[in-house]
């Protein structure tokens, strides 16, 4: 198995602590190592094969932060769908030999369960489940709330099955993300997870499906070694799209796709309830600290200094304060200028 982790992104979630020249990936948001350095551990026991695609701009950010791993450009971000494809085109492995897909900006906290959820799915899935050949593997996220902020996953329930341990089922269809009314339904069906964009495929069925269901590999492959040449086929992407999109749901439909449902404490860190959730901030009173942050006794906030910047957030729909510096973000209709006193206090006096 050879991996393909899949860090590009601009920077515009977790603003403003993710930024266009740091985005989330390569921030370390929960401990000492990034996001990226974290996802590049936890694959450790199974496999260091490992290739980063990530958008040109961050080349020097993966080579600094995971100085073992391979890694691919892209000229420019142009979504996952041309990313798995290139991946697909440069990365020179047996036709065979299965291909894991995951994001770089995710966490888990049951690493060992996840591991053996992806040893399983790589030994069981992926060699001919539910009578498919070469099957593409989705791994979902057993769902444990009403989120609207993920994509669904539906499976065939009435063929579910146990392989290796792990849950599977042959999918239905995705589902982008609900209304509130669908997430609650959708968390009271059987089998129904969440789309963690992580996938398992041997290399000749990505490669048949992305040329089944896109133009992809007919307009890249040609210019596959000429830098110049690649960043016009990328221009030329009109609608830039994810895998889900051009491949995943049209396979689906055909009968090509199977689900393997794991239950390993995941998040994709996407918004800040997600970050104070991750970072364990429970009931009145909790400041989460990440980085280098500043304690000032207040409701579920998030304070973290950026350089110079400081950034104060809350998980609720935030309102704003604009200000050069330092930033702050507060929850509600207003800012709390007690609140914002005492945190500029505390950065002088940090300053100092």
């Amino acid at each position: 198995m050879y991996a393909v982790i899949l860090a590009g992104g601009g920077g515009t979630r977790l603003h403003p602590l993710s930024r266009p020249e740091r985005p989330k990936p390569y921030l370390p948001l929960l401990g000492p190592q990034s996001l990226l350095q974290g996802t590049v551990a936890r694959l450790a026991g199974l496999t260091d094969d490992i290739t980063v695609v990530t958008d040109r701009r961050y080349e020097q950010l993966v080579r600094e932060q995971a100085p073992a791993v391979a890694v691919v450009t892209e000229p420019l971000g142009r979504n996952t769908a041309a990313a798995i494809a290139l991946a697909t085109l440069t990365i020179d492995r047996p036709e065979d030999e299965v291909m894991l897909i995951l994001p770089a900006d995710q966490t888990v906290e049951r690493t060992d369960v996840y591991r053996d959820v992806l040893r399983g799915a790589a030994e069981q899935l992926a060699g001919g489940a539910f009578g498919i050949d070469d099957p593409l593997v989705t791994l979902g996220i057993a769902v444990d709330r009403a989120a609207t902020e993920y994509g669904y996953l539906i499976p065939d329930v009435a063929r579910a099955a146990t392989l290796d341990g792990l849950p599977a089922y042959p999918l239905l269809r995705f589902e982008e993300k609900p209304k509130p009314a669908r997430a609650e339904q959708l968390m009271k069906q059987d089998g129904v997870a969440w789309n963690a964009g992580t996938f398992l495929w041997r290399r000749r069925a990505i490669r048949a499906a992305l040329g089944r269901f896109t133009g992809l590999l007919q307009s890249l492959g040609p210019m596959v070694g000429s830098p110049s040449s690649l960043e016009r086929a990328y221009e030329a992407i009109q609608r830039p799209v994810s895998i889900d999109y051009a491949v995943m749901e049209g396979a689906a439909q055909s009968g090509q796709v199977v689900m393997a449902s794991m239950d390993v404490g995941w998040s994709d860190l996407g918004s800040w309830s997600a970050l104070l959730g991750a970072l364990g901030a429970r009931g009145t009173g909790a400041v989460v600290q990440a980085g280098e942050s500043i304690d000032v006794n207040a409701d579920d906030l998030i304070v973290r200094r950026i350089n110079r910047r400081l950034g104060v957030i809350a998980p609720a729909e935030p309102g704003s304060m604009k200000a050069t510096q330092p930033i702050a973000i507060l929850r509600g209709t207003g800012p709390d200028r007690t609140l914002i006193e005492r945190l500029l206090e505390r950065c002088s006096e940090r300053e100092d």
